[in-house]
């Protein structure tokens, strides 16, 4: 394949991935080093290459969301297409009546599409493909089983991500035994010794995130055995269409609020049913906020959705706020909640089962939500009994986490409010009951 233009500038560990001529080729890089820029790059060059000898290239780019895809497109494709002086026609438009696809077309006929990854759209085709952040595709195995007849008349197959735990496609690829593959592996520090101007250290401090530097710049495979939510179930529920007020349908809402005056943070989490499936509208995270401040977000919340329930924090500092609520909202619609150890373990467990039943929908790759959900941990004390962990940091204290269990609780089709003293201590059926 030819060299890359002179405008375009390339580390020695870009090179490699694009001089790398193998069939199947699969590079788990840190995060923003480049590696979606330099994939996209060798598209666009086998294109042209193969234009200039009058043969059609044909490349499809499975990327985790519409959002990424079009990122893929407009920040990869067309750029480097624009690099080249190359002129191409630019067409969007629906596939399979579900997924909105983007798609170039070169002058000789080469063409790139791309698209969401689901296993509807991976087996759509006939062509070499590029699978953009792979670990966090959902249905990754699904994806897998329909992708392999679309590349098998001798079609290039690209894989590339950040790891995402151990319970996806990825990680199997990339921890197999075997020669088929030519494997990248490039984390943060050997970036930057390639010359990748970053200031790790800042970006270390800036992140404060142990768990999350580690996957997302050390390339660790984190031990996913103690976290009550894994970052595949997380990423599992994850939607484009999730985290935004404006898309607010109009429907029952609930809410889950987690109090807190100074070092956690105070967290409304908003979800709205449609059908059977919570989707998350609007999160609200304030730190060292004044009560004043909470009760003034909490009252626009309420004027903005129609709040059936609101289930909020009563453990220590929170019973004055929660009394408040009441006497302003009305005890049938704010609901006090006591963090027990019991009544957590319940929550968690509520929790957890939207997330297995695929019942809740978050929005997409923010990842201060992903490692917030992700940081709770389920331990067993040497008495035996069970207690939920997580680390504090300048992230909270898994704040968001337990917003969002909430806001599960309160739309658990639970009749009432409860003496979690005294009522819910005595219960003998545990919240599942009827949940959806």
């Amino acid at each position: 394949m030819a060299s890359s233009s002179p405008a375009i500038t390339l580390y020695p560990y870009q090179q490699k991935w694009l001089q790398d001529e193998s069939r199947f080729k699969i590079g788990m890089f840190a995060r923003q080093t480049g590696k979606t820029f330099t994939s996209t790059l060798e598209i666009v060059m086998r294109c042209m290459e193969a234009e200039a000898i009058g043969r059609k290239e044909r490349w499809v780019i499975l990327s985790r969301g519409e959002r990424q895809a079009k990122e893929a497109m407009d920040e990869g494709v067309k750029r480097h297409l624009k690099a080249f002086q190359m002129g191409f026609e630019a067409l969007e438009y629906e596939y399979e009546g579900s997924f909105k696809a983007l798609e170039v077309t070169m002058p000789g006929g080469s063409r790139i599409t791309a698209l969401p990854a689901n296993p509807d759209t991976a087996r759509g085709f006939s062509a070499s493909v590029f699978l953009d952040e792979f670990a966090f595709h959902q249905d990754s195995r699904k994806i897998w089983q329909a992708l392999f007849p679309v590349i098998s008349a001798g079609h290039r197959l690209r894989v590339v991500s950040t790891p995402n735990g151990k319970g996806n496609k990825f990680y199997d690829l990339m921890t197999a035994s075997d020669d088929a593959w030519s494997k990248h592996v490039v984390d943060i520090y050997e970036a930057v010794r390639q010359g990748l101007p970053r200031d790790v250290e800042g970006l270390r401090r800036a992140l404060n995130d142990p768990d999350g530097w580690a996957q997302e710049f050390e390339l660790q495979w984190l031990d996913e055995a103690s976290a009550w939510l894994s970052y595949d179930l997380i990423s599992a529920c994850e939607h484009e269409g999730a985290g935004f007020s404006d898309l607010y349908q109009g429907g029952p809402c609930f809410v889950g609020n987690d109090i807190a005056r100074r070092n956690d943070l105070w967290v409304a989490w908003v979800l709205e049913q449609v059908g059977d499936v919570l989707w998350t509208r609007e999160i609200v995270a304030l730190k060292r906020a004044t009560f004043a401040e909470q009760d003034a977000v909490m009252d626009e919340l309420f004027k903005h959705y129609k709040i059936v329930r609101w289930a909020m924090d009563q453990t220590g500092m929170g019973e004055k706020p929660t009394e408040d609520a009441q006497r302003r909202h009305g005890e049938s619609r704010v609901e006090g909640v006591l963090f027990t150890a019991t009544n957590k373990q319940n929550l968690a467990t509520l929790g957890k089962q939207a997330f297995e039943d695929r019942k809740i929908r978050n929005p997409m790759g923010d990842p201060e939500i992903r490692n917030d959900l992700h940081k709770l941990r389920k331990v067993t004390t040497a008495m035996g009994s069970i207690r939920f962990e997580a680390d504090s940091d300048s992230a909270g204290h898994a704040d968001r986490a337990w917003a969002c269990f909430l806001a599960i609780y309160a739309a658990s089709g639970n009749p009432g409010p409860l003496d979690f003293e005294i009522a819910w201590e005595r219960q003998t059926e545990p919240l599942l009951a009827g949940f959806f």
